[in-house]
């Protein structure tokens, strides 16, 4: 019996001492009670830019509960909000921020509150200022100004800084590097209330480029990357110039990290060094993917990329694919491809690419292996546009009609030319700008085979609206034409189908084509329509609606023809890669009798 009492008092020890300790932390959790903000003067846009920019408020919001660290952001709230009634012209505010009823700055950081109960945050506005004086100088020709720095305008300091931004940029522009400003006077009448600005600046002299000197590079060499760069070396200084060498040095995939600066000294010649101060990535990336689709089955993908190859920013890329796995049509398909490519070929912004292709393709109304050979230059003539052109060959066995009984052996030398316009936000998952790559092959027959062109075009467009472009519509126009070759004297690969995730969803993989002779085959002619819905749900979740339609033709758009279409929804989970894709669609025209399609991959659809 004492033994139990014994273990009885020292539970109640144990316990009390839990109680004593847990009352100790939530009176040190209650450090941070109640935070009161008001503001008077100035207009809605202000108060609540004032409360976004409020450190005491975000503090608030978080929990945040340790009285010192709570104390020293009550003292450094003074010069964060002053800055925001700057900006907006408020020269003569008045700021108190009282903990548990003492002003925050009166508070010696030696004696801090052991607790802090109430946050007082009292602002008034005050007046609003207007420019008296707006002077800068001297300016260079052309130069434009803010609208608002002027007399009589408000006078917000973001207003000084964008006008300074201005002068010293324009004297860049021309070549005078070393620009800045000279003096700076700024000067609060407050019974006028109005504020003089007095702005000098010091153009210093023209420059011309001398040399990129690279540094931080381990196996690129130096003499590549000056190279790849471009610059202008004896031509005028241009900040524009600066920023495109460095964007073709970024372009090239071998470096982590690119930053050109210019050295601190003129040269005696008047010319300035850029220092190219760049870190390279890691030099092999390895990558897989897994895209399905309810006909087509399963397609497993993987590549081996070498960023490096010989020292001077070349690419190799290896890749294969398998798919077909699980398909409820066609069989295995197989695909191996080799790719190369040299940055900074002839000019800076001409690319030399080689290709090599082999590939078994297996379909419900043709067999056909091929190979592909290809060598082309691809050049970028601003950030926008890019021109590619080369030479190729082509080499395709292929059964197709009933049962398989026609056999075509083709033997083709090829002219590609393509031609690409973007001007999307971004690449993996626009939400504005328009976007064009349009491909026109001619191709001549060897033997048997005929001669003619392909062409393709994909045009596309994004529009997003509501608060940080929440809503998207997209929209994705395809047009492609065989001219010139018969249709079994074309190559399977050359010739168009409709339905699958790349055209018309909620229709199986390639169910639309044409049928001369009643033999089932791909069209000379094509054309596809989609649309999209994009709503962000969350920051990482969107929900999708989409509609595709889809046309093929014997001819080049004559001829014999159908058309299709479908529709569906669709999730995407944002990943560093892109968005992961989910789609369903159902046939809308032309009923197949598969049921609802399923689509998987990753990035947008268009």
């Amino acid at each position: 019996m004492k033994k139990l009492q014994g273990c009885a008092r020292s539970q109640w020890a144990v316990f009390l001492q839990a109680l004593v300790f847990a009352m100790f932390l939530a009176q040190q959790a209650a450090g941070f009670e109640d935070l009161r903000f008001s503001v008077t003067g100035g207009d809605n846009a202000l108060e609540q830019g004032l409360q976004r920019a409020s450190l005491l408020r975000a503090a608030h919001d978080e929990g945040l509960s340790d009285p010192f660290e709570v104390f020293t952001i009550a003292r450094a709230e003074y010069g964060q909000l002053i800055g925001l009634f700057y900006e907006a012209g408020y020269y003569a505010p008045v700021i108190s921020i009282r903990i548990n009823g003492r002003e925050a700055a009166d508070i010696s950081p030696l004696n801090p509150p052991d607790t802090i109960g109430v946050i007082e945050v009292q602002l008034a506005a005050g007046p609003p200022f207007v420019f008296g004086r707006a002077q800068i100088g001297p300016l260079a020709a052309n130069t434009e100004l803010p609208d608002g720095f002027a007399a009589g305008q408000a006078a917000r300091s973001t207003v000084i800084r964008q006008t300074a931004s201005a002068a010293i940029d324009r004297w860049r522009d021309l070549g005078h590097a070393k620009a800045e400003p000279a003096r700076q006077q700024i000067t609060a009448r407050h019974t006028a209330q109005e504020l003089d600005v007095d702005i000098g600046v010091d153009a210093g002299p023209r420059f011309t480029f001398g040399q990129l000197r690279p540094s931080g590079q381990d196996r690129t060499r130096p003499d590549r990357i000056v190279k790849i760069a471009g610059l202008p070396t004896g031509k005028v200084f241009s900040p524009d110039e600066v920023q495109r060498a460095a964007e073709r040095l970024r372009r090239t995939g071998t470096f982590a990290s690119v930053a050109l600066r210019e050295a601190e000294d003129g040269n005696a010649d008047g010319s300035l060094d850029i220092n190219a101060a760049v870190v390279e990535a890691p030099l092999r990336r390895i990558g897989a993917s897994i895209e399905l689709d309810t006909e087509s089955g399963a397609k497993l993908s993987g590549f081996w990329l070498h960023r490096n190859l010989l020292g001077g920013a070349e690419r190799l890329r290896i890749e294969a694919m398998i798919g077909g796995l699980a398909a409820r049509r066609g069989g295995l398909d197989y695909r191996f491809g080799v790719e190369f490519s040299r940055p900074a070929t002839f000019t800076p912004d001409t690319t030399l690419n080689l290709g090599l292709l082999v590939e078994n393709e297996r379909e419900d109304d043709f067999r056909a292996r091929r190979a592909r050979l290809d060598i082309g230059l691809s050049h970028r003539f601003s950030d926008q546009l890019t021109f590619g052109a080369g030479l190729g060959a082509l080499v395709e066995q292929a059964r197709f009609g009933p049962t398989l009984a026609i056999r075509r052996d083709y033997k083709l030398l090829l002219v590609p030319l393509t031609v690409e316009w973007d001007r999307r936000n971004d690449a993996r998952s626009p939400t504005s700008g328009t976007y064009l790559k349009g491909y026109l092959t001619p191709f001549f027959g060897v033997g048997t085979a005929d001669s003619g062109a392909r062409a393709t075009l994909d045009a596309r467009g994004y529009f997003g609206f509501g608060e940080d472009d929440r809503f998207v519509l997209a929209a994705r126009g395809q047009l492609g034409a065989v001219v010139g070759a018969g249709i079994d004297n074309t190559p399977r690969d050359f010739l168009f189908y409709s339905g699958g995730g790349g055209s018309v969803r909620g229709q199986p993989f390639q169910s639309l084509g044409v049928s001369p002779g009643g033999v089932r085959s791909g069209g000379r002619g094509f054309a596809a329509l989609s649309l999209e819905g994009r709503m962000r749900a969350t920051e990482t979740i969107g929900l999708t609606a989409f509609a595709d339609a889809g046309y093929v033709s014997e001819g080049a758009f004559t001829g014999p023809s159908g058309w299709h279409a479908g529709a569906g929804l669709g999730l995407r989970y944002d990943t560093p890669v892109g968005p992961l894709r989910l789609d369903v669609g159902l046939p809308v025209r032309g009923t197949t009798g598969r049921g609802p399609q399923l689509y998987l991959g990753i990035g947008q659809a268009f």
